[in-house]
This record gives C-alpha cells, structure tokens and sequence, in this order.
C-alpha cells in the first residue's frame, strides 16, 4: 500500500478547511482523541431573537466522564449528578443577576469543562443543549439545541439532512503520530470529514484525501477506488 501510494503521499497538501457550525458549538484545543481527558470550550454564537443570553444547560452523555466544569465571566457552573451513580449528567451556567443580563444580543460567550471523552474512535458525541435568554423588557425565551443530524441505514447513504437545532457535537479521533497510522475501524464512518486534518487514508485499493489536489490524484490513479465509507472491520492507514 505505501509503495503504491508514494506519488500520492508525495503531492499531498495540507487542507484548509471551514465547516458549518451548531449556533452553540463544542470543540477542544486539538484533535479529541478517543480515551483521554479533554477541555471542551462551548461556544455560544448569539442569544435568541435579540434577546441576551443569561443561562446556558450543557447535558452530559453517556460515556462522558469525570466532568469538572470552570466557573466563566458568564457565571458560575452548577453540577448536576444522578443520585444514583453519582455521573454528572448537566452543567449549568448562569448570569450572577438580572442587571448581568444585557439589553441585547451583542456578545458571544465561551464556557469550558474538562471530561474523559469516551474510548470509542470515529463517533460523534452530542452535547445536547438549553439555552435561556431573557429580552430588554423581561421576556424570557428558550431554545432547545438538541437535535441530531447523520445517520444512515448501513446500506444506503449516509443521511446528511440538518438538523433544525443541531446539539453541539464533538467527533472522537484515535490516537495518532506523525506520518502512517494503522487504525482497525470498529464503527461505521459514512462522514469522511472525520479525516479533515489527515493527508491521505487508504483502505485496500481505495483511498481518500480531504485535499481536493491529492483526492483528484487518487481519481486518477490506475486501479484505485476513492474511498467514500468504512465499515465496521476494515483496517486502514491514514497519514498525518
């Protein structure tokens, strides 16, 4: 596979690339690795039809742990747990008071937790998410930022249809190194998006590069399929 690769390998380049985000988004510094501890950031892009944003409420999903969240300029973070395991299962921040919340919407805020992000490469983890906001006048609103778009039928293609209120969403990434990475892939991946920051991905005789120079290259390229999905228990190499 590498022989056969190097005239693609050598023209890779690196991919630039903007994607569109959830109104309320989550990212992490890096890469958010499968496994490890994380300090995830959510960004609250605006309030609610001009109305200031006064509280935030970011559920924890199942597989994310050991959630310590920091207080912000915003407010104060306020832990909720299962009374039965004891699992964080939100965290909510809040405007101190009333004369916080500002006559309109005209900041954009940040809030950050740290979480041991699950052990399961390749999947999307959803951060569903209320927002309250609350007018000049005292009105108050909610939108519900929970909705989950992808899937797929495992046969047919994947289903890439927004959702209305997309809920932050942050995709697990294996551990990686600089140059070949040999990766057994236990999910199915039909979003190769999930690769933005590789240089090329080869999969027996079909490979893929987010790099539209390198991905033209590949189509040209005798014998070889661009790749376009991954199966649950194919192996892979990906370079970084």
């Amino acid at each position: 596979m590498k022989a056969r690769s190097h005239l693609l390998s050598a023209a890779v380049v690196s991919l630039l690339c903007t994607a569109a985000e959830a109104h309320i988004s989550v990212g992490a510094p890096g890469p958010a690795i499968a496994g490890t501890t994380q300090e995830l950031t959510f960004n609250v892009g605006h309030g609610c039809d001009g109305a200031d944003t006064y509280s935030i409420e970011v559920r924890i999903p199942d597989g994310v742990t050991a959630v310590r969240p920091l207080n912000s300029e915003f407010g104060k973070a306020v832990v909720k747990r299962d009374e039965s395991t004891n699992k964080v299962t939100s965290v909510t921040w809040t405007k101190p008071s009333s004369a916080d919340v500002l006559p309109g919407d005209t900041h954009f805020y940040k809030l950050t937790l740290r979480a041991m992000l699950p052990n399961q490469p390749f999947t999307t983890v959803f951060f569903p998410t209320i927002q309250h906001c609350r007018a000049a006048d005292g009105t108050e609103s909610i939108v519900e930022w929970v909705g989950t778009s992808g899937g797929h039928d495992h046969l047919q293609r994947a289903d890439t249809t927004p959702a209305a209120n997309p809920a932050p969403a942050l995709t697990v990434l294996p551990a990686r190194t600089p140059g070949w990475n040999k990766y057994t892939v236990d999910q199915h991946v039909h979003d190769m998006a999930v690769f933005k920051d590789a240089q090329i991905v080869w999969a027996g005789n079909a490979a893929y590069s987010p790099s539209a120079h390198t991905l033209s290259l590949i189509e040209k390229e005798p014998n070889t399929q661009v790749l376009q999905a991954i199966h649950p228990g194919t192996d892979i190499w990906v370079k970084y």
